[in-house]
This record gives C-alpha cells, structure tokens and sequence, in this order.
C-alpha cells in the first residue's frame, strides 16, 4: 500500500500490516496533496489513523458497520471518517473528564457510535461552521489584536491592561 484515500476502502492486511508512521504518513500526505486546512494536521492523522484501524479490523468492534450505516444514509466515506472520529474524540475527552468510569470503556463508545446517524453527524458539523463564522467576526473586529501581533506601545495607554 502506497497512497491513502479516504474516499476508498483500504485493504484490511495491508493496511494492518504497516506500522502506526507508516499509516500517519500516508494520511498526512493524502490532506497535503487535497490542500485541506486543517487546525491540527496531526492530530486530525491520528483520528483517521485509529478509524481506519478499526474498520480494518472487521466485524470485532461495530466500527465498520457503523462506517456502512452511515455511508447508505448518504454520507461519503470520508465524512463517515470524520463522523466515527467525532465520536471517539467526545468518547476521549469524556474518559478524560472523568465521565466514563467503566473499567471497560469500549460500551458507552460502541453506544455512541449506535446513537449516530449521518443527519445528527452534518447538523453537529453545521453547528460547528456557525461558530467558525462567529469565531471569524470577532477576528475581523479592528480592535482584536493577534497576541503574536502586538507591539509593546499597543499598551501603553489601555489601563485596563494588567
């Protein structure tokens, strides 16, 4: 296996047979060479990494059958990607937090992934893009400031400055 597409099913022995730099090096070339902006290149490899681990994985975790389910809702496979890692990562932060305390965690993220459907996965990424536009009118605001784009008499006079 030499390139990664999302967008096609890898082969579950080769994809199993390469090491975990081999798998995050092919996904970062792949959002490289598509000119994707992403926040966090790396930590988005690593999601798409864990994903397609799973599904490769087959029928021993429902991750491949939640994949299927939501491709026949409409998603395409890259989006259905993107919908199970959503999941995962709440399902990260939650143990984080405290909030799964479950000796195995697996269920309540199997239950997640039950829960999702491609129409609550695009609402959630809409919602998300709604506060992205939020998040860009403050920085086009004449008065925000880039902390890397301050200069020290920027201050001088604000007394509100501690």
């Amino acid at each position: 296996m030499k390139k990664y597409d999302p967008y096609h099913p890898v082969d579950p022995k080769q994809w199993l047979a390469l090491d975990e730099g081999e798998r995050l090096d092919m996904i970062l070339k792949y959002h490289r060479r598509a000119g994707d902006p992403l926040p966090n290149p790396h930590i988005h490899a690593h999601f798409h990494t864990i994903v397609e681990t799973q599904i490769a994985m087959g029928d021993e975790l429902p991750v491949r059958a939640t994949l299927e389910r939501l491709m026949a809702e409409g998603l395409d496979r890259h989006d259905a990607i993107h919908a199970i890692a959503s999941v995962l990562a709440g399902h990260i932060f939650d143990m984080l937090h405290g909030e799964v305390t479950e000796k195995d965690p697996n269920p309540a993220y199997f239950a997640g992934l039950e829960k999702l459907t491609a129409e609550s996965w695009l609402s959630q990424a809409e919602e998300d893009d709604d506060e992205e536009d939020d998040f860009d009118e403050v920085e086009e605001d004449d008065d925000f400031v880039e902390v890397g784009d301050a200069e020290e008499d920027d201050f001088e006079d604000d007394e509100d400055v501690l």
